[in-house]
Parts: C-alpha cells; structure tokens; sequence
C-alpha cells in the first residue's frame, strides 16, 4: 500500500461523526444542518433540461479535453468576469470534474517529489484538499495561519525563505473558506513576486467566486490580478472554479482549470492517463450554465437576504459581520468550539462544523480554534431559524 496514505488526517465531517457521537438531538425541534458547504437552492430548470436533452452523449467516450462548445462557453464567462480581452479556449482553459479532484489531481502533476524536499503551502484554516494533495505528492505542508488581527490574510512573511526556496506549489483559496475574506492587488502583486522569485506555481481555488453582496462589486480573481499587473501569459498560475456553488449544482461535479497554458498542457497530460474526462450531457448541461448569468444573480439575492437576516439576528449576542464573499458566517464562539457544537446540536438541533476542524496547529496556534464555520445554505426560513436558536445559545451562555 501507498505510505503516504498513514499521512492523511480525519476529514472534518468525520471528525464532526465522531464528536457528537452519542449525543441525542433535541426532537422538539426540526433539525437544521448547517455544517456542510453543499447549496441546497433549486437546481435551475434550463440546466436539468439541457442535461435531459444531451442523454444520447453517454453513447460516445468524452475527450479529456472536453467539447470545443464547453471550454468556448468557459473562455467567454472568463473574460467577462475577470475582465481579460481574450483566453486561448484550446490551450488555457481544462474541464474538470469539479474544482475539488482538480486541485488534488493538479499537485500530483505539479510536485517533483525526486527535487529536494518538496513544499506546498496551504492556507490555515484550509480546505482539507490541498494537504491531501500535497501529502499523496510526497511533499510536506506548510501553513500560513489566517488570523483576526490581520483580518484574515495571508502573511507570507510567516514563512522562511528557506521554506519558500523548497516550494514547489501554493494553494490559496480567494474568496476564502472558512473566513469569507478576498485577495487585493496588493496581495497578488506579492504573491506573484514570490512565485517570480522562487518558480513556485500558484492555485488559486476560487469556487466561491459568485457569491457576493455588492453587485458593483464583484471579487477580485487571479487572472484579473495577473492581467492588470501585466501577466498575460499567467505564469506559473493556475485558477480552479466551479459550476457547484455559482449554479446550485453540486452533483454535476463540473468546474475548470485555466491559466498557464505550459502548465495546462502537463496537467491535460496527466489526466488522460487519470481517466478524467467528463460525462458528455454534463459537457452540455456546463456550456448551458456558463452562458446563462440571470440565475446567479438571482442565488445572490437569496444569500444576500440570509445573511442580512442571520447577521440582524446574532448581532445582539455575538460579534458577526458580513464577509467580503462566500456563503459562510466565521463566528468567534464564547465557549471551546467544540464545546459551543455539541450543545447547539443537543439543545437545539442545529449542526455547525467546529472550526479547528478546519486547521492545524501551527508556530503553537490552531487559527480556526473558539471559530465555527456556519454554511448558510437552507432555505431562509430554516436559515433564520437555526440563527434564533444559536442566538438563544450564546445568550445562556454569556
């Protein structure tokens, strides 16, 4: 068996099994779950349609490469999003099934596992995917705690420059899960500075990118950094996104790579031997989604309406406030925040995922400890409700 797998920590959802374990939920109540990043709005009806309408596809093998139609589609949301006069649709761009098997797939590709002692850098709190990934790599990771104090960003200067001479590859996650905060300029600028100076690629996993609160004000992505700062080409940048969250299609598992056409052209490598082709009414169904914004703005209203309502709610007991995007609230609890979890899911029926389940302890500090990450995707109603009760929670509490 592959060593590397006795390298691999609990997922945070098992760790969260394990937690309430035997701890019974308070049935006067309906229960609400709030503990898992999956959208729960209704799938648009265009989207089940074209899927309906493309079945005959699953009569012929899917390229890697994916349909010159889907990677078109993609290329032409890219440059209206992000503000780029044109993406190479045959070179730049790779569907993939899903954001989270493409940035573990990619560190696979990009890490020399037989050059030193390989580093990836994650974030801390992090998506448990990017250790994993770096782990099954043969490389080590190292972290960068995301603290309040700095407002969430990342502080590169926590790293040595002999760590940063040994990375190989960084992930970074903008907007961000757990704490909802987005890269500036300033930010990409140093970060790619870095990369320039010691040849390290960047992911940056942006599926959040389409969940924000100020229409006039979308994210700021890394293509639209690079470009502005006169990265073309984007090199040595990968950004990964995906049709789950934007779309309210999880289990379409669709997304794509696009960025460093060099790299892209190992990466597309690596996946034809890996069996990564997607399933061609899903190629359909994507193209679809990615032409269409109406629906977007539409599942931005929704959350907007959520967090409004959450934050008017929780702001009389505990400190809360918007984040820049993402469908998450990143709350200090009063209590231990495994502690504060297991009473709000004994007492109240409501499940939230304890935020050190989300980070390791680094330089002496686990970043997501006294944190719990609140996935506000059910419906409003239940949204606001699950508030109520977390509200009554930390008013017994304080």
């Amino acid at each position: 068996m592959n060593a590397q797998l006795n390298r691999l920590q609990p997922y945070p959802f098992q760790k969260l099994r394990q937690l309430l374990d035997g701890i019974p939920r308070n049935t006067a109540v309906h229960p609400v779950d709030l503990q898992i990043g999956e959208p729960k709005h209704a799938t648009p009806e265009f989207i089940r349609q074209t899927l309906i309408d493309h079945v005959d596809g699953l009569a012929h093998y899917p390229t890697t490469l994916g349909t010159l139609e889907l990677r078109q589609s993609i290329a032409k949301w890219i440059t209206r999003r992000f503000n780029l006069e044109s993406i190479d649709a045959d070179k730049q761009i790779i569907p993939v099934n899903g954001s989270r098997e493409a940035l573990f797939a990619f560190a696979q590709t990009v890490v020399n596992s037989s050059a030193g002692q390989p580093v990836v850098v994650c974030p801390n709190p992090f998506y448990q995917i990017y250790e994993g990934a770096a782990l099954l790599a043969g490389a080590t990771p190292y972290f960068i705690n995301t603290l309040p104090e700095n407002n969430f960003k990342l502080d590169f200067s926590q790293l040595s420059e002999t760590v940063w001479s040994e990375t190989q590859l960084i992930y970074v996650c903008s907007p961000n899960n757990p704490t909802g905060g987005v890269m500036t300029l300033d930010e990409w600028r140093e970060l790619f500075a870095l990369s320039d100076r010691y040849g390290f690629v960047i992911a940056s996993d942006e599926c959040y990118s389409e969940i924000y609160f100020d229409e006039s004000d979308p994210p700021l992505g890394a293509l639209d950094a690079a470009n502005q700062l006169g990265r073309n080409e984007f090199p040595r940048l990968v950004v990964f996104n995906s049709l789950s969250k934007r779309s309210n299609v999880p289990g379409l598992r669709s997304g794509f790579a696009a960025g460093d056409a060099a790299i892209l052209e190992k990466f597309l490598l690596y996946r034809t031997y890996h069996g990564s082709a997607m399933n061609p009414a899903v190629q359909a169904a994507s193209a679809a989604a990615w032409c269409d914004e109406a629906h977007v703005t539409e599942n931005r209203r929704l959350y907007a309406q959520k967090f409004r309502d959450a934050i008017g709610i929780l702001s009389a007991t505990m400190t809360v406030q918007l984040p820049s995007a993402s469908f998450y609230l990143w709350i200090n609890t009063p209590i231990s925040d495994t502690e504060f979890t297991k009473r709000l899911y004994q007492d109240y029926n409501v499940t939230v995922l304890p935020g050190s389940f989300l980070a390791r302890e680094v330089r002496g500090l686990n970043p997501g400890k006294d944190y719990v990450r609140i996935a506000l995707v059910a419906s409003p109603q239940q949204c606001s409700e699950a508030m109520t009760r977390i509200k009554s929670l930390a008013a017994r509490l304080s």
